[in-house]
């Protein structure tokens, strides 16, 4: 593949990581698509502010789509409809993606996210409460499924298949059950047969493990998968993007400097700090910048630091003094 074919890679969701900020920035350094952190599908129902916040888009980040969560069909289309209302958001989502993957507890014990796998018809039927909404509007139904719920319930493939017979119209797959969370490694195998189910009209990307351009090959390799979504990878690491372009291109991977990381880092506090302000932005930007400095000469020293900074001067000052 190397040097012959385009690999198609995106950013998953991930909650607290994948603001409009951090979509932008990425979208700058060549993912083809990016994905909200969740909305609640109940959250918009019943008006809530603090969820609004999650629906923006940006004229500039490209190919952004809104991921929704919730188990109600009626909550879910009606999330959907409000979530693509050209007078409610602006610009609209490239698409809609429906969370059956996500496996936090607090998120599960609600009957969401990966406890959907356990439901299959009750899947299905949101699936096509949802993509009836869209289908209306254009506007394409993504939905992000796991290998299932434990390893004594792997139905990703059976899963799939029904999930895109009731309409999604592409489907991510993380190679793990829920109860493996993220360890260990991600089954490649699972991938591959979800592939082959289901009809080759529906889009099948591959998301797990993806720590490198190497990766992401290997994945589209071993599977047949239709490009692939890197998530935790990312943080830290847009770059990896712009490396996943340059490998298919038969070019060097682009290595950023302790300069490019720290700048970087601190274009996305100030970006944050913008939209949500500064006490809010600066709690943010502790946990994100650490993800920049890893690995960096006394970067532990630094992360404490940030952790009493209070203002982005000091914050700026702080990360700089790595140089």
């Amino acid at each position: 593949m190397n040097g012959t074919k385009k690999i198609y890679a995106g950013l998953s969701p991930m909650a607290g990581f994948t603001d409009m900020p951090f979509r932008r920035i990425c979208t700058e350094f060549g993912a083809d698509y990016t994905v909200s952190e969740m909305i609640s599908a109940a959250a918009i129902c019943y008006g809530d502010k603090k969820t609004k916040s999650l629906c923006g888009i940006s004229p500039d980040e490209g190919s952004c789509a809104l991921q929704i969560f919730g188990h109600d069909p009626a909550q879910m289309s009606y999330a959907a409809d409000t979530l693509t209302d050209p007078e409610i958001n602006e610009i609209l989502p490239f698409a809609v993606e429906i969370n059956m993957g996500c496996p936090v507890r607090k998120i599960v014990t609600s009957g969401d996210g990966s406890a959907l796998m356990k439901t299959p018809e009750l899947a299905a039927e949101i699936t096509r409460a949802v993509s009836d909404v869209l289908r209306a509007k254009n506007i394409p139904l993504w939905v992000k499924i796991r290998a299932g719920w434990d390893k004594n319930s792997i139905n990703a493939p059976y899963f799939a298949a029904l999930i895109a017979d009731s309409g999604a119209s592409r489907i991510t797959i993380h190679g793990r059950t829920r109860e493996q969370m993220y360890a260990p490694s991600s089954d490649n195998g699972i991938i591959r047969e979800v592939r082959r189910i289901v009809d080759k009209s529906v889009p099948v990307i591959g998301n797990g493990d993806i720590n490198s351009a190497e990766d992401a090959v290997r994945m589209i390799d071993e599977t047949e998968c239709d490009g692939v979504s890197i998530g935790r990878a990312a943080c830290g690491n847009p770059w990896i993007f712009k490396n996943i372009r340059n490998y298919a291109n038969g070019d060097k991977p682009y290595i950023p400097s302790v300069h490019d990381k720290i700048e970087c880092a601190l274009l996305l506090t100030a970006e944050v700090i913008r939209i949500k302000g500064e006490a809010v932005g600066i709690r943010e930007a502790r946990g994100r910048a650490a993800h920049f400095i890893r690995g960096i000469h006394g970067s532990a020293q630094v992360r404490d630091l940030l952790n009493h900074a209070e203002s982005y001067d000091e914050f700026a000052a702080i990360l700089r003094s790595l140089k």
